[in-house]
């Protein structure tokens, strides 16, 4: 069933202010993980080095998330969103509701893909 676009552009808003929320707090769970520094042998801090290496990747890795999900906010706001950035056409509203922050439609995700891969 086809929403109506402020419908579509509520829902989408909703579960990005959502996945934001969730983000910040594991961020702030996390910090735990990464600002504990045990002492032991050579095995316990080797094991001690990779449990902070994981959260630091896991931490990267959010704040990339939590950019995106700002832009797409701001693309809200701009009256920008749903549109992609590949093709210039709208994102189809299946997969805006999957992944409300994404910049680029099916067709665009794949055109993107080919690049890359014709360059990597």
């Amino acid at each position: 069933m086809a929403r109506t676009r402020a419908a579509l552009l509520a829902e989408c808003r909703k579960r990005l202010l959502k996945t934001k929320q969730d983000i910040l707090n594991g961020l702030s769970s996390s910090r735990e993980d990464i600002e504990v520094m045990n002492g032991g042998d050579e095995a316990d801090q080797a094991a001690d080095f990779q449990q902070k290496a994981a959260a630091l990747a896991m931490r990267e890795s959010s704040l990339k998330q939590l950019k995106e999900i700002d832009a797409a906010l701001q693309r809200i706001e701009d009256n920008e969103y749903g549109v992609c950035e590949e093709t210039e056409e709208p994102i189809e509203e299946e997969r805006l509701l999957a992944l409300p922050w994404t910049r680029l439609s099916v067709e665009g995700a794949e055109i993107r893909d080919r690049r890359r891969a014709k360059f990597a």
